[in-house]
C-alpha cells in the first residue's frame, strides 16, 4: 500500500471537498466522518509531501555550471518489447548526457545502440531476454566496470568508477531490483535486499557516488526510506517534485519508479522526467554538480537503531552481504 498514497489522498480530498459540501454539518456524524477522512488526507500527505515544493530542498541548487564538474545521467527503461529506438536516440542527441543506462534492454537493443559507441566509446554490455537486461554507454572513461548478480542469478546489476573531466572519480551503481510479484517474487524480499546491499556498501565510503536505476519502488516508500537512510545518499527531489515516470498510459497510476541518488558531493543542476520513448517508463534525465565543499552541509534521513536491525534482518533473510558488491581496487 506504499505505492498508491497519491491516488489515496487525491480521493480523500476529493471526499473531504463533498463531505463538506452535501454532509449536514449540524449532525455529529457527519463530523466523524469529516474527522476520519481529514486524517487520512493528512496520514498521506505525511509522505508525499517532501516530494512537492512545498518542502525544503535537501539537495542544493547549483550556483554554477562548470562543464569539466559536471555529470549527467540519462536513466531509461526502455521496456523489451518497445522497439522505438530511434526516440530514445533522438532523446539523447537533444539532451547529449554524460552517461546512458538502459533497463531491460535486449541484444535487439544493444544491436540499435551501437550507433553509440562512436560519442559514448566507454560502455558495459548486458543484453538479457527476462526483462532485465541493462546496458551503460559513457563519453567519460569507466574504470574497473563489473558485472554482478548481487541477490538473484538473473538479475544483473553494473558498477564501475567514471572519471570527470577534472580528473575525479565517482563511484556508480546501476541497479534494477525485481518487483514483488505474484508470478515471480510473491514478497519484496529480494528487492528490498538488492537496495539494502547497495546502501550498506556505500555508506562507509568517502567517495562520491551515484546510485541511479528502476528500483521497482516508490520514492516515499519504508523500504527506499531505508535504502537513503542507511547508505546516507540524497534525494534530489525532496523539495521539487515526484517526478513519476510509470506508467506511461495511465496517468492517474503513476508512480516514480526510476531514481537516481546521490552523495553529498554533489549539487543538483537539473533533474527531469523526459517524453515518452514508447515503453511503460519515461526517462529521466539528471545533471549534477561536483562540489564536495558547497555540497558537504546537505543532510539527508538518518538512520535509528530500529533502522540498522531491520536491514540487517533483510541482507541476512537472503543471505547476502555487502562484500559481493564490487569496490574499487578489488
Amino acid at each position: 500500500m506504499d505505492f498508491p498514497r497519491l491516488q489515496i489522498a487525491v480521493i480523500a480530498a476529493v471526499l473531504l471537498l463533498a463531505d463538506l459540501i452535501f454532509l449536514d454539518l449540524q449532525a455529529l456524524i457527519a463530523w466523524a466522518l469529516i474527522s476520519a477522512t481529514t486524517l487520512c488526507l493528512l496520514w498521506q500527505l505525511w509522505w508525499i509531501l517532501p516530494y512537492t515544493p512545498c518542502w525544503p530542498k535537501e539537495v542544493k541548487t547549483a550556483t554554477e555550471s562548470s562543464q569539466e564538474r559536471q555529470i549527467s545521467i540519462l536513466t531509461s527503461n526502455v521496456l523489451t518489447p518497445n522497439r522505438n529506438a530511434d526516440a530514445l536516440i533522438k532523446l539523447i542527441q537533444q539532451h547529449q548526457p554524460d552517461i546512458l543506462v538502459t533497463l531491460e534492454s535486449d541484444q535487439w537493443w544493444e544491436d540499435q545502440l551501437n550507433a553509440l559507441d562512436t560519442d559514448m566509446p566507454f560502455s558495459v554490455k548486458c543484453p538479457l531476454d527476462n526483462l532485465y537486461g541493462m546496458h551503460v554507454y559513457s563519453k567519460l572513461p569507466l574504470e574497473e566496470p563489473e558485472i554482478c548478480y548481487l541477490v538473484e542469478q538473473d538479475v544483473p546489476s553494473i558498477h564501475a568508477s567514471v572519471v570527470l573531466k577534472t580528473g575525479d572519480k565517482v563511484r556508480v551503481h546501476f541497479i534494477h531490483p525485481a518487483p514483488p510479484s505474484p508470478t515471480e517474487n510473491p514478497e519484496s524480499a529480494e528487492r528490498d535486499a538488492e537496495l539494502i546491499v547497495v546502501a550498506k556498501s556505500v555508506v562507509d565510503s568517502d567517495q562520491p557516488i551515484i546510485v541511479t536505476g528502476d528500483l521497482n519502488d516508490v520514492a516515499w516508500s519504508a523500504t527506499t526510506r531505508l535504502f537513503r537512510k542507511i547508505s546516507g545518499l540524497l534525494d534530489p527531489r525532496v523539495g521539487r517534485g515526484i517526478y513519476n515516470t510509470f506508467h506511461v498510459d495511465y496517468p492517474f497510476l503513476r508512480w516514480p519508479l526510476d531514481h537516481l541518488f546521490h552523495s553529498r558531493h554533489f549539487v543538483l543542476i537539473s533533474i527531469q522526467r523526459l517524453p515518452s520513448i514508447g515503453s511503460d517508463h519515461f526517462s529521466l534525465f539528471t545533471k549534477l554538480l561536483f562540489m564536495p565543499q558547497h555540497g558537504e552541509d546537505q543532510a539527508g534521513l538518518e538512520a535509528d537503531d530500529a533502522d540498522h536491525e531491520w536491514s540487517e534482518e533483510i541482507v541476512e533473510k537472503q543471505n547476502v552481504s555487502q562484500h559481493d558488491v564490487p569496490e574499487p581496487g578489488r
